[in-house]
Order: structure tokens, then C-alpha cells, then sequence
């Protein structure tokens, strides 16, 4: 198929093209010009044309929590967000520890012919954490990287072996960074908000004790770990020095966190209830420093769908989680504007450098390249509702919020996938 984008504001990251002008497309490939006239044109005249977002931590909920949300309805939901390229994490039921079950899971993903899909291993059998998984055939399957989800590795030498494991073979390995003991029970900050709505805390140092571990780990090994939806200004100012000393780690943050803290809490609102949780929002203006400064590479939706049964109880009750795919792009333009950055440079932080993470051809616009595109109205508002969220999860702090950065159309290999 030859689909040629006509007119747009090309803004492409990775090589810092900023201008009005064509995309042309054959065979799931962006070309320099089509020969003959193309099967379908897209007029974006006053629209940008972009690469398509990569979220490196999206929730699909199969197998096993298809009560809670099919692959069918978020896959859905990430084109409808702009989103063509996803990394879903292994806490599936049973979690992605065996070659069979990722070999399925991308199979149907290909099947409805969406997004793209990047299975993360489960670094141990089970997500348990005593007993590491076969990452060598679990990657000959597809998997890009080996995670623990948020479950957490006890077993300090268990973790260990992991990542010497792991650096063996150059495989990548994704962890989340919290402390299970510091933070067995807790649902909420631990600060003057949890204590005065008598919720039970997680201290910013189960944070900063679990990844100052880590940190050493890497030291001895050597290993690629990518540190998952860092949450607080310590946690920051850690990986910070981390990187200036040279080692080889990569950060996200939750789109959640940019843009909310504990103050948000309101009276137990179940929608804010997520791990990790919501913190002071001196946490939260360092983790958007920490973005803008490239401390922290880039930005996830952590799409979490929640069934409304478990999500609307009483905030110690409720299941942790927001839903984040469709939400992405413009909570995304939302901190760039904030933190007066250009688009290209708002932009990179969902394309280009997710992209490098996961070790894909994928977040650029150029010739060669995979034709994966979203076209969208940085201006156009709209309001976040029940009613137009695509997702079967409908659990987000941001309902009822208005705002700008609307997908016109999302492109997967050419094809046009969604159209609004």
C-alpha cells in the first residue's frame, strides 16, 4: 500500500527535522517520494505528523485478567492514543516465564494488527523470586528485556546472579526499585497526607534503599538495567550521580507522577490509589526536572486497566493502577509546555528515547524506516470521560480534566489503523 501524509508539521526527534511537508509510504516503509499516485492520502495541513509513541510500560491484561481488560479493547485504546509500539510487563496470569506464552501472546497482538507489541520476560519462574527463568530461549521468543513487573526480589542474591546472568548474554533488565519490607502494607505516601487520612505509608526510602542496592549490583556486574517508574527527588538525585559515574542505566517515569502528588489524594480517592504512590510534590517537581535535565529518559503511561468492581472501594482497598494509553500523547504536551520545551524535545521523550531503550527501528522519521506514524492536534481539546476512553479500563485520576493534544490518525506499517 502507498499512503502519502500530505501537509503536516513534520517534526521528527531523533534527527531534529522541524518543517512543513510530506510523508510518503510503501510496503510499511517510509520512502523519499512514491512512484505513481498513492492508494490513500492523509491531509494534515495544520496538524504534526510525528513518529508513533513507544510505551515501554502498558498493561494488556492477557492472559489470565481478561475480566479486567482484553488485548483486543487496550490494543484498541494505544492506536486511538497514538500509540504504535508497546512493551507489556510479564505479570500476566501465569506471568510470561514460559517460551509458549510469549509466542501467544505475540501471535494474537499480530493477529488484530494494531500496535506493536514487545513482550517482557519474567526475570524468575513465576515472578517468585527464587528461581531465574530460561532468559536464553524466552529471548529467542521475543521477549526485548527480563522484569520483575512490581514484584519485588527479596533475595538479594538471588538478583544478583540475575543480572551477572544477564550480562552475560547483553540482556536487559527492567526493575522497579522499592523495598518489600520497608514497604509491606503500605498504600500511600508515607507523609502529613497519609497520616492525616490514616492510611497506612510507603517511605521515599523504601525507594532510594532498594535502588542505592541495585546501583552496587550494577557496579559488580556491569549489566543494562533500565530502572522503572522512579517516584521520588532521592531517587533522582541517586540515579543522577549513577550516570555521571558512567553506568549503564536507563529511567522512566509514569506519566501519573509528572503531573500529581499526594495532595491529589483529595478525600481516599480510589482513582489516585497506584504504585508506587503518588508523592510529595516536592517528588513530584523533581521527577519533571529530572525529565527535562535527561536524568530520567523518558515518560510511560504505566496503563494499568482495572475492573470497576476492585477499583471503586475504600483507597486501602482498591486495586492500585490508572489506565494511561490514550493519555499519553497529551499529558505528555501538557508537561512540555510546562516545561518550556520545544515540541521536538516534548516528543522525544515518547518516541526516539523509548525507542533506544527497547533497542527497536522505531521513533524516527526517515527513509527506511518503519511507517509508523501518529498525525495530531497539539491544540484540539477534549475531556476525559468514561465515555470516550477506548480502553475496558476506565480508572484514571484525570476524568472530567480537559485536555489539548487530539489523534487525528495512527499509522502501523503503513496501514492506517485509527482515524478520528
Amino acid at each position: 500500500m502507498k499512503l502519502l501524509v500530505k501537509g503536516g508539521r513534520v517534526i521528527d526527534p531523533a534527527s531534529g527535522r522541524d518543517a512543513v511537508g510530506d510523508v510518503a509510504m510503501a510496503d510499511g516503509r517510509i520512502v523519499e517520494a512514491l512512484s505513481g499516485k498513492p492508494d490513500r492520502m492523509i491531509d494534515a495541513k495544520g496538524l504534526v505528523v510525528a513518529p508513533g509513541l513507544i510505551d515501554l510500560a502498558a498493561r494488556l491484561r492477557e492472559p489470565g485478567y481478561e475480566y479486567k481488560a482484553t488485548l483486543e479493547s487496550e490494543m484498541n485504546a494505544a492506536v486511538a492514543g497514538g500509540v504504535t509500539s508497546l512493551a507489556c510487563p510479564p505479570d500476566t496470569d501465569p506471568p510470561l516465564d514460559e517460551p509458549g506464552l510469549v509466542d501467544m501472546l505475540r501471535r494474537r497482538a499480530k493477529a488484530l494488527a494494531r500496535a506493536r507489541v514487545y513482550p517482557v520476560g519474567a526475570l524468575t519462574v513465576r515472578l517468585e523470586g527464587r528461581k531465574l527463568t530460561e532468559m536464553a530461549e524466552l529471548a529467542e521468543a521475543g521477549c526485548v528485556a527480563f522484569s520483575q513487573a512490581d514484584t519485588a526480589i527479596e533475595n538479594t542474591e538471588v538478583l544478583w546472579r540475575a543480572l551477572q546472568y544477564a550480562a552475560t548474554f547483553g540482556f536487559p533488565v527492567w526493575l522497579r526499585a522499592e523495598d518489600v519490607w520497608l514497604a509491606k502494607g503500605g498504600v500511600a505516601h508515607d507523609g502529613e497526607v497519609a497520616t492525616r487520612l490514616g492510611l497506612a505509608g510507603i517511605p521515599a526510602f523504601a525507594e532510594t534503599v532498594a535502588l542505592a542496592t541495585l546501583l552496587e549490583l550494577v557496579r559488580a556486574t556491569g549489566a543494562r538495567v533500565h530502572v522503572c517508574r522512579l517516584s521520588s527527588a532521592a531517587g533522582v538525585a541517586l540515579l543522577r550521580r549513577a550516570r555521571h559515574d558512567g553506568l549503564p542505566l536507563t529511567c522512566d517515569v509514569a506519566v501519573h507522577h509528572v503531573h500529581l502528588s499526594d495532595m491529589d489524594l483529595g478525600f481516599f480517592d480510589p482513582q489516585c490509589r497506584l504504585e508506587p504512590p503518588l508523592r510529595h510534590p516536592r517528588d513530584r517537581d523533581a521527577l519533571r526536572a529530572g525529565l527535562a535535565d535527561g536524568t530520567i529518559d523518558c515518560i510511560v503511561s504505566d496503563h494499568t486497566p482495572v475492573d470497576e468492581d476492585r477499583k471503586h472501594l475504600p483507597f486501602a482497598e482498591a486495586e492500585p493502577g490508572a489506565t494511561g494509553l490514550e493519555l499519553l500523547l497529551p499529558l505528555a504536551l501538557k508537561w512540555g509546555v510546562q516545561a518550556n520545551l520545544t515540541l521536538a524535545q516534548t516528543l522525544a521523550r515518547v518516541t526516539s528515547a523509548p525507542a533506544r531503550i527497547l533497542g527497536v527501528d522505531a521513533g524516527r522519521i526517515a527513509p527506511g524506516a518503519p511507517a509508523d506514524l501518529v498525525v495530531f492536534d497539539p491544540q484540539a481539546p477534549f475531556r476525559v470521560s468514561a465515555q470516550t476512553l477506548k480502553s475496558q479500563g476506565k480508572n484514571t485520576p484525570f476524568l472530567g480534566l480537559e485536555l489539548a493534544g487530539r489523534v487525528r490518525a495512527t499509522v502501523v506499517a503503513g496501514n492506517v489503523v485509527y482515524e478520528a
